[in-house]
């Protein structure tokens, strides 16, 4: 969604790099296409950082990089994106059972 909402960028051509930030910044900052997912990027990792300081990191770190993925394949498919198939499919199967390995291995310690 950044990427697609973004793509405007490349017609901004200022003299001095400074100027070319101020007005890149300037340009993304004022587009609402990119402000709301880049928010929402930016709640998605407040959301992981706060998970990492309250859970036990060697089931933390691999959750959430593995929904990550997850997640990601899901929106880019919901939102018209190849995925890959089924070989991308059989990996999201795969990563959601290794997370339930891994939740169901810690809850049998405690």
């Amino acid at each position: 969604m950044l990427k697609r909402a973004s793509a405007g960028l490349q017609r901004v051509h200022e003299r001095t790099w400074a100027q070319q930030l101020l007005q890149e910044m300037k340009t993304l900052f004022l587009n609402t296409e990119y402000l709301m997912p880049f928010l929402l990027n930016q709640c998605g990792s407040l959301l992981y950082y706060l998970t990492l300081a309250s859970t036990d990191l060697t089931l933390a770190v691999p959750i959430c990089n593995s929904l990550a993925i997850v997640f990601t394949l899901i929106v880019g498919k919901l939102l018209g994106e190849e995925i890959g198939g089924k070989r991308a499919v059989a990996g999201m199967v795969l990563t959601v059972t290794g997370i339930a390995l891994c939740i169901t291995s810690s809850v049998s310690k405690t």
